[in-house]
C-alpha cells in the first residue's frame, strides 16, 4: 500500500527555488531535478522506511531522508500513521539541521 506523501510549505518553497536555479544554470536542468524527485517520492510512497535515521533526531519522531539522485538533495521526511510529510528538500551541503523546528506537529 502506498502512503500519502505530502510537502510542507517551505519544502515546496526549498524545491522550486532549487528548480528555478538548475534551470538558470542549463535549461532543462531544473526539469531533471523536478523528475529526480518524483522518483524519490514515487520510492517513499511504496517503502517509507527505506530512507536512513537522521542522527540527531529523536527516533521516536520517525524522520529519515532519502538522496535525490543526480543532485545534492535530500528529502528529510516524517512518517505518520496514513502519510508522509516532506519536512525539507535540504542541500547536502548547507545548512545542516536548519529543518529541525519542522518536526513539530
Amino acid at each position: 500500500m502506498s502512503r500519502r506523501v505530502l510537502f510542507e510549505p517551505e519544502a515546496s518553497t526549498e524545491l522550486e527555488e532549487a528548480a528555478r536555479w538548475y534551470e538558470a544554470q542549463r535549461s532543462g536542468l531544473g526539469l531533471t531535478l523536478l523528475a529526480a524527485v518524483d522518483v524519490a517520492v514515487e520510492h517513499l510512497a511504496a517503502w517509507p522506511e527505506s530512507g536512513s535515521a537522521v542522527p540527531g533526531v529523536p527516533a521516536s519522531l520517525s524522520v529519515r531522508q532519502l538522496t535525490v539522485s543526480r543532485f545534492p538533495y535530500r528529502l528529510v521526511y516524517m512518517i505518520a500513521s496514513e502519510e508522509l510529510r516532506v519536512l525539507a528538500v535540504a542541500h547536502t551541503r548547507r545548512r545542516p539541521g536548519y529543518w529541525r523546528s519542522r518536526t513539530q506537529p
